[in-house]
């Protein structure tokens, strides 16, 4: 039986997976990118899942709210900033999850922008969205060589009143991500 960690960074953007024949783990990380890499990592000690879902929302400059972005391509922005110091910034979990046979029908794909500030102005940035977990999370899968995939749910448009509308958005996201995960999509 497949065993599968789901992620997510506040229980606003909790939704319930109800797949057969799969056990599901669930673990909440909090906001950020040390806390989602520290919750995580303690957490894969102890349960060795076969693939890591991190489900959540995300603000966008490019696409609306409501799209749905199956990312395997991640950007930590924080270090983005730096990377003529030769520092690591960009990661692909891609590999793995075809390795594996994951998530191959899961064609909404996207670039997750990662970085500790939640996004109210419009910056220069890479990716269709941005977070705050899913580069650490993805770097931590990554070094254990677990598959990892993110779903994010478009709650808000940066430089758009960002914080009032993602607060606004957190019950959509969360009925769209259960629909997404339980009713469009077949299991990984």
């Amino acid at each position: 039986m497949l065993k599968i960690l789901v992620t997510y960074a506040v229980q606003g953007e909790f939704a319930e997976i109800t797949w057969e024949d799969a056990q599901i783990y669930y673990v909440r990380t909090g906001v950020g990118k040390i806390k989602s890499a520290y919750y995580l990592t303690e957490v894969l000690s102890q349960l060795q899942p076969d693939i890591v879902i991190n489900m959540g929302t995300a603000g966008s400059v490019n696409h609306q709210v409501g799209d749905i972005f199956v990312c395997r391509h991640f950007i930590d922005r924080d270090m983005h900033k730096i990377a003529d110091l030769g520092l690591q910034y960009e990661l692909d979990s891609s590999k793995l999850l075809e390795e594996k046979g994951y998530c191959k029908h899961w064609t909404e794909n996207g670039v997750c922008n990662t970085g500790d500030s939640f996004l109210t102005e419009v910056t220069d940035f890479e990716g269709d969205v941005v977070d705050m977990e899913a580069y650490a999370q993805a770097f931590v899968c990554q070094a254990r060589e677990i598959p990892f995939i993110s779903v994010k749910y478009v709650t808000d448009i940066i430089g758009q009143n960002s914080v009032k509308h993602w607060e606004d958005k957190l019950t959509d996201a969360r009925t769209a991500l259960a629909y997404f995960f339980n009713v469009l999509k077949e299991r990984i």
